[in-house]
């Protein structure tokens, strides 16, 4: 049995043989567009790895370690903003170099960040077109479309602690109550702040993502087929938690909640 190395143990070779150009003659840059979309689909791999985790401590009430979770994951959303820095030092002209040895290929086919989608409750079927009827990839969606999201652990949670949830105004006047009594559901509390800054930081890279599509490629369509940057502007809306943004609207209105949807 051989001695595990640095290298064994993280596949180094295999790992740096998975970045193959297209491009003939290689060019530079396609190297740089490569190893940037193949780190984004590790971290997405983490990311999942932790809200299943998330969430599996949610189903038991252990917020403590939902928070680490989930500060986890904040630093990665982060690292995923970043990364559109270093595409960016790549000009039009450059990308424009082998972009057209991309096609039909597109990032609008990621199977694992829409994952991430379905998991936190952005479940649209319409995606499953764009992969291979019988491959894993499909089959993984598929299996997110049936399983709980997160979203719905949330709700579960709340109706343990005694808080109505089955209405749109429900949660609504559940927020307000968890926000302007803090102190006596501080775990809640800071769960619903996890959240949305979660909720956030998809918003910022979404919008850092689309600008840098914009400067790159201008209105160009997207390979794949898609629209590019104007199908990416309409992403810009979704928001996986979008009651909790909405509470925002009714707090500090007195101590009588005035303003709030529906009387308490």
């Amino acid at each position: 049995m051989s001695t595990l190395t640095y290298g064994s143990y993280l596949k180094v070779d295999e790992l740096l043989a998975l970045q193959v150009p297209q491009s003939e003659p290689p060019e530079h840059d396609e190297l740089l567009f490569i190893v940037i979309h193949q780190v984004y689909e590790l971290w997405f791999k983490q990311m999942l790895h932790e809200i299943e985790a998330a969430m599996r401590h949610m189903e038991r009430d252990e917020l403590l370690r939902v928070g680490k979770n989930f500060r986890r994951i904040h630093a990665i959303q982060r690292v995923l903003e970043s990364q559109v820095e270093i595409l960016e030092t790549m000009t039009p002209q450059e990308f424009n170099a082998f972009r057209y040895r991309l096609d039909p290929a597109s990032g609008f086919q990621s199977a694992q960040f829409r994952e991430i989608e379905f998991l936190c409750g952005a479940q649209k079927t319409g995606y499953l077109t764009f992969l291979e009827p019988t491959g894993a990839e499909r089959v993984r969606l598929e299996h997110r479309l049936e399983a709980p999201t997160l979203p719905e652990v949330l709700k579960a949670l709340l109706g343990r602690r005694g808080y109505a949830t089955a209405t749109h105004a429900e949660l609504i006047e559940t927020y307000r109550r968890i926000y302007e009594h803090d102190e006596q559901h501080y775990d809640l509390y800071l769960l619903l702040e996890d959240l949305i800054e979660f909720d956030e930081r998809f918003l910022l890279w979404r919008g850092r993502h689309v600008r840098m599509v914009e400067r790159m490629i201008g209105m160009k369509p997207g390979t794949g087929g898609s629209l590019g940057v104007g199908y990416l502007e309409k992403t810009l809306v979704k928001k996986f938690f979008p009651e909790l943004w909405e509470v925002r609207t009714y707090l500090g209105g007195g101590s009588n909640g005035a303003g709030c949807p529906v009387p308490h």
